[in-house]
């Protein structure tokens, strides 16, 4: 049985990280690509909030008895197969696996520009998720 409270725990986590996205990527591009300190602040904070959403699919796949997963993307998959998440939603949080990746193992020097536009446009994938998760389990 999936333990709610940790769910919640956990997507307070992803809400304070996204608040702090969001209050560092107000700035135009120039500025951002001046500010290390904006920079850093943003890839942190987007690493720790996908961090907390793939604690919580994984938390739910163990919990649910749902398999097990390949790789951390997969993990989003087998949500969708279970009705958690739409097949878009699904493949933009691997997609944001990915971007996590990069991010924590630094494959290649990170395209500020792109993480400037991640933080723009694409953390509302992170609350779509959560919303996704808390209507399946009953939470919303």
């Amino acid at each position: 049985m999936v333990d709610k409270d940790l769910v919640l725990a956990k997507a307070g986590s992803v809400k304070r990280h996204i608040d702090r996205i969001k209050a560092k990527s107000d700035a135009d591009m120039a500025t951002f690509m001046r500010d290390l300190d904006r920079q850093e602040s943003i890839a942190f904070n987007m690493h720790l909030a996908i961090q907390n959403c793939m604690d919580i699919a994984a938390h739910i796949i163990s919990d649910e008895g749902l398999g097990v997963p390949g790789s951390a993307g997969e993990m989003f998959f087998i949500l969708q197969e279970n009705g958690f998440l739409s097949a878009d939603l699904a493949d933009r949080m691997v997609k944001a696996v990915g971007f996590r990746n990069l991010l924590v193992h630094e494959y290649q020097k990170i395209d500020l520009q792109r993480l400037h536009k991640a933080a723009d446009n694409n953390v509302d994938d992170l609350i779509e998720y959560l919303s996704a998760v808390f209507s399946k389990l009953g939470m919303a």
